[in-house]
């Protein structure tokens, strides 16, 4: 076993790398990371096997052990720091589908880490676009986890690198279906990858995609986009091989000048700006899809035609790159219909042209000329929506071209005859004078500044508040120092606001200082442009003067020749001697006044010796005229010409290097106070944000608060209003009850037996097969058997309507009255028609109606029973009584039908009367 672990030991790497124990695996990662690590340098001998056989890094990165996975991601991370850009190219087609496969799901946090520096590494050395392109595909696996992986090394890479260095449009496509996933996770991860683009892209990312989502999720994503408005715009964290070598470089190169460099950093935090959309979206032909009949309804007599055919041509456009072509027929119906009495058209036809010139971008500049002038005519109308549109169409037009090429339309506008015309152009110049990045010209400046010059004496407010604005704005591009000569004429109160304007301002164009104007014109001869280091210039001049002493022997001779020429200054040229000598004074004076005045004083004696009448002399473009009179021999005008060089820059030397130093102390202190100006600007327009956003957070409380005492305010008076229906609801409850009761004691007074109907009661309650003797009107038959329903209905037809008011403890009184008065009736003075009239006669039981003797019949109180039964009936009666049945059920089934209708009624009532109530 020691022999097999020493042979194993020596084995090649590759070698180790596909073992089949993951023992040996492991190790061999180890190893090969340690050699790594000891290389010198990219050549040599131990990379060559890895970038020859490239797919021994497929099994080290997705080793089927965790633990041997860790050690190869670790071993291939190192393999890439030191392997170089050749180790990256030649082996991330294997490594990194795998990587996101197999190392970032990993569960030990030390193999995700490794597996996310390697992706970042591949990035780094050379290209990002390949590593993209094979991670966007693993978004479609079967493994959720595998997807949330791969969104979070696709959010590190984002995140080190930007979205300048990494293309986002591969992404951003693959987006919408990642986030119809099932997986709450991989769904997260997308919201996270999203944010991260979004702090890079800003509002450019959502025409590619945010149309495919659903408006939850975009609610979610706005909620979440909100957090990032705040956060400062991103850096880019890690840079790519090019970009290393090229700060190396630029580090390296000698440092000419410092604002130079200042400038270059300026100008690339201009240019890493926000990505627009129109440079991620792809060029869409929309001509093709424009109907044929478009220019037909366009010019149709009825507003609504021409409005239908703009809404569908704005529907065409609306995309975000337009691909180029003839719109020239499309863009003068457009400036066509800025004529339009209608301001429907008149709105749809500016979106449209806001649409075509940020499609076209660029190419919509050829049609500035036509379509510019009738939108500036239309800013006529008062009415704001109409001029919002325009002025964006504007905004628009004037981002496809540029400020020279609007800005003498717009200065002819600006004299308008219509005040709102008048006032729309000057808020078009401000916008202008903002977001441009080119700088005006000297002419262009005076004519924006004459004309916002003669707005400061409008008769309108507005107008002359624009002015102001445009004036402060003109100044913050070109500085206070170029303003100066414009604002001469000017009062203290207009100066006033457009230096308030001025410190508000926020422009894309600054016209930066050239602090090289004075120096070099003062250097200009001796050539020095390095002036900051002391004893370089000390050593670059000397060596082409030859040396010191050379200035030093010319120095008494020309002495003479300066004295000679400062007595004649009249006979020869008198204007040319002392020019080189004031000038010279008035450069040390002018902007070294304020430096050193003491050295000032001690250099005259020393600048009136040799330095001024060589200059001119030699200046001149006459100078073999001149030489005789300085009497020297010709030949040594040759050695002239070096001394005064040396002279004018030895004589004062230490006094012009410390000069200049101070002019150049004094240009960075310019600097720096211009931009404190501008953080104190920049901190002042976030605390005015800051103070509206306070504004409108307690106007916002303010509407809350007032709006949560209106819904109290609703809530209690609903309350009042449930108790009221409430009330009414019991008291229309109480009313159905009492309506009830009388509806049941009416029935029961009806039916009631009236004195005539006792008798007809018990001839029928007879037997049916008793045979009837009696003369009563019916002849020899039966007497016919009839229903307690019918004879309560005769009771009831026949029943007087005072009894009605008796009370149930009343009826059950007289019922039982009645019983008692109707047995002693009927034994002592009813007789049946067969015979006598006996309970236990062969005639069988006297059969009585179930409504008699109880208290649901109804019966009369024993004053009427004992009335009917003290009577006899006769003959006549009974042939009466005998069509009474049916009359008598006719009157109980009309009062039967009234009481119905009654309850109807009432029902009907209170079922209206109770929303009402409400």
């Amino acid at each position: 076993m020691p022999d097999g672990e020493e042979d194993l030991s020596s084995l090649p790497l590759p070698d180790r790398f596909s073992h089949k124990n993951w023992k040996v695996r492991k190790e061999g990662y180890e190893d090969a990371k340690q050699q790594f690590e000891k290389t010198p340098d990219e050549s040599h001998p131990v990379f060559a096997p890895f970038i020859q056989e490239p797919s021994l890094w497929k099994g080290a990165v997705a080793d089927s052990n965790v633990a041997a996975q860790q050690e190869g991601l670790g071993s291939y991370c190192s393999f890439l720091k030191f392997g170089g850009v050749q180790a990256c190219t030649r082996t991330r087609g294997y490594t990194v589908s795998a990587i996101v496969e197999k190392g970032l799901p990993s569960t030990r946090p030390a193999a995700k880490t490794s597996a996310l520096e390697a992706l970042l590494l591949c990035v780094e050395f050379d290209k990002a676009d390949p590593v993209i392109e094979e991670i966007v595909p693993t978004l479609s696996h079967k493994v959720p986890k595998v997807i949330a992986a791969a969104l979070v090394g696709l959010k590190a890479i984002y995140h080190n690198f930007g979205c300048k260095i990494v293309d986002p449009k591969p992404v951003l496509k693959a987006l919408p279906k990642v986030f119809g996933h099932a997986d709450k996770n991989v769904r997260a991860e997308a919201q996270n990858l999203t944010v991260e683009l979004y702090r890079w892209l800003k509002e450019a990312i959502k025409p590619l995609f945010w149309g495919e989502l659903k408006p939850v999720q975009q609610q979610d994503l706005d909620k979440l986009f909100e957090n990032v408005k705040q956060e400062p715009a991103p850096k880019q964290e890690r840079f790519t091989k090019a970009q290393q070598d090229a700060m190396a470089a630029a580090s390296a190169a000698p440092d000419d000048d410092e604002g130079e460099g200042e400038g270059g950093e300026e100008d690339a935090e201009e240019d890493g700006g926000e990505i627009d959309a129109f440079d991620l979206a792809e060029p869409v032909d929309v001509l093709s899809k424009i109907p044929k009949d478009f220019h037909d309804n366009l010019s149709s007599s009825k507003w609504k035609d021409r409005k239908e055919a703009l809404d569908a041509l704005y529907s065409i456009i609306n995309v975000p790159r337009i691909k180029d072509g003839q719109f020239d027929d499309i863009v003068r119906a457009l400036a066509k219909c800025m004529k339009d009495a209608n301001i429907a058209v008149v709105t749809v036809a500016a979106h449209c042209i806001d649409l075509l010139a940020k499609g076209l971008k660029s190419s919509f500049g050829k049609h500035r000329a036509t379509i510019m002038a009738p939108i500036m005519e239309r800013l006529k109308e008062k009415k704001q929506s109409i001029a919002d549109a325009l002025g964006q169409a504007l905004d628009s037009v004037f981002a496809s071209t540029n400020l020279s090429e609007c800005l003498e339309e717009i200065l002819e506008y600006l004299k308008h005859k219509n005040p709102q015309v008048k006032q729309e152009t000057v808020k078009f110049l401000v916008r202008c004078l903002r977001t441009t990045r080119d700088v005006p010209s000297k002419p262009e400046q005076k004519m924006i500044a004459e004309a916002g010059t003669k707005l400061l004496t409008d008769s309108s407010e507005v107008n002359r508040a624009g002015g102001a604005e445009a004036l402060g704005t003109l100044m913050k591009i070109i500085g206070e120092r170029a303003m100066n000569p414009f604002m001469d004429g000017l009062d203290d109160i207009r100066k006033t606001k457009i230096k308030e304007y001025f410190e508000t301002a926020e422009v894309k164009a600054k016209e930066r200082p050239k602090p090289i104007v004075g120096p070099p014109k003062t250097a200009g001869p001796a050539g020095k442009r390095p002036v900051a280091k002391k004893p370089a210039l000390g050593a670059k001049k000397p060596a082409p003067a030859a040396a010191a002493p050379p200035p030093e022997e010319p120095a008494p001779a020309p002495k003479p020749a300066a004295k000679a020429s400062a007595r004649p200054g009249g006979v020869p040229k008198p204007g040319a001697l002392p020019t080189p000598g004031s000038g010279l004074k008035k450069r040390l004076a002018g902007p070294g006044a304020t430096a050193s005045p003491q050295r000032r004083v001690a250099s005259p004696p020393q600048d009136e010796q040799p330095p001024p009448p060589a200059v001119p002399k030699f200046g001149l473009g006459r100078g073999l005229a001149g030489r005789p009179i300085a009497k020297p021999s010709p030949p040594p005008s040759a050695e002239s010409t070096p001394p005064p060089a040396p002279e004018m820059s030895g004589m004062s030397s230490s006094d012009r290097a410390e000069l200049e130093e101070l002019r150049l102390e004094k240009d960075r202190f310019m600097r720096m106070i211009e931009d404190m100006k501008y953080e104190r600007t920049k901190l002042n327009s976030q605390v005015t944000e800051l103070q509206n956003q306070n504004a409108q957070l307690i106007e916002d409380h303010t509407r809350d608060v007032l709006s949560v005492k209106a819904k109290e305010t609703q809530l209690v008076r609903a309350r009042s209003d449930a108790e009221s229906a409430e009330q009414t609801v019991q008291k229309q409850t109480r009313e159905v009850e009492r309506l009830k009761r009388e509806l049941a004691r009416s029935l029961r007074a009806t039916a009631m037996s009236p004195p005539n109907t006792i008798a007809d009661n018990i001839s029928m309650s007879i037997p049916e097969g008793t045979p009837d003797t009696g003369s009563n009107g019916n002849g020899p038959g039966a007497t016919p058997r009839v229903s307690s329903l019918q004879m309560g209905s005769r009771l009831e037809s026949s029943r007087p309507r005072s009894f009605a008011s008796a009370s149930p403890i009343e009826d059950n009184q007289n019922n039982n009255n009645n019983n008692n008065n109707n047995n002693n009736n009927n034994n002592n003075s009813l007789e049946s028609p067969g015979g006598p009239n006996t309970r236990d006669s062969g005639l069988g039981r006297r059969k009585f109606s179930p409504t008699f003797g109880t208290s649901q019949s109804g019966l009369a109180s024993p004053t009427r029973s004992s009335r009917v039964g003290s009577g006899s009936y006769s003959g006549e009666d009974q042939g009466q009584r005998s069509t009474e049945p049916a009359e008598n059920w006719k009157r109980a089934a009309e009062v039967t039908s009234q009481l119905k209708a009654r309850i109807e009624a009432m029902k009907a009532r209170q079922g209206i009367s109770r929303p009402a109530g409400r």
